[in-house]
């Protein structure tokens, strides 16, 4: 019996101690005249006793899992049918005339090849005595200057000088201008000619060098 009361616990003496004075009361109240039915349903509610172990407390649930929404949904695009014209040919039931031809003229023909080799106006005698240190203007020689007058002359038919012009000058005017002056005067030539051998109008170029004279 010790061993008994040593294996039940706390709990359970409690409830059993609560149980007797219950009986207690309820034979107090049989005996004062209290209604038995009365008694009866207290007894029913009071010596039901739950006896019940100490809960342990609960864990928390776990948390719900993560819902990934799922990848969007690409709808590939409408295929567009684009309708291509075949082209319009157009049917010539009869062909039409070809262009008329193109004249191209002939070639003039080339002239005759020269009977004669045409020749230039070569000088009569020594150029060098068309203008002479005497000829020397006379300002120039008292001034001393010097230079070399360049000059091209034309020659006509006649084998006369037409036309002189000074190609490069001497540096002085008037040396430039009796160069001129006396290849007019006395300059003569044998005229140009052409290919059929007749005389013709040429050109001659050539330089006069004024040098004034050592006594």
């Amino acid at each position: 019996m010790a061993y008994a009361d040593q294996s039940m616990s706390g709990s359970k003496i409690t409830a059993l101690i609560i149980v007797a004075l219950i009986h207690v009361v309820v034979g107090y109240a049989l005996v004062t005249g209290l209604a038995y039915s009365a008694a009866k349903q207290i007894l029913k509610k009071v010596t039901t006793v739950d006896v019940k172990e100490e809960e342990k407390p609960k864990e928390p649930p776990p948390p719900p899992p993560k819902v990934v929404a799922p990848p969007p949904v690409v709808v590939p695009p409408p295929k567009v049918n684009v309708a291509v014209s075949a082209p319009v040919i157009d049917v010539v039931p009869v062909a039409p005339p070809p262009p008329p031809p193109v004249l191209v003229p002939p070639a003039p023909a080339a002239p005759p090849p020269p009977r004669f080799t045409p020749k230039g106006a070569a000088p009569k005698g020594n150029p060098g005595n068309w203008a002479t240190a005497n000829d020397y203007p006379s300002r120039a020689l008292r001034e001393e200057r010097e230079g070399t007058t360049g000059f091209r002359v034309t020659v006509g038919p006649d084998g006369r000088v037409t036309d002189c012009q000074i190609t490069s000058s001497s540096g002085s005017p008037d040396l430039d201008q009796t160069a001129c002056e006396k290849i007019r005067q006395r300059a003569r030539f044998t005229p140009a000619t052409d290919g059929e051998g007749n005389p013709t109008s040429g050109t001659y170029s050539n330089r006069v060098r004024w040098v004034i004279p050592k006594d």
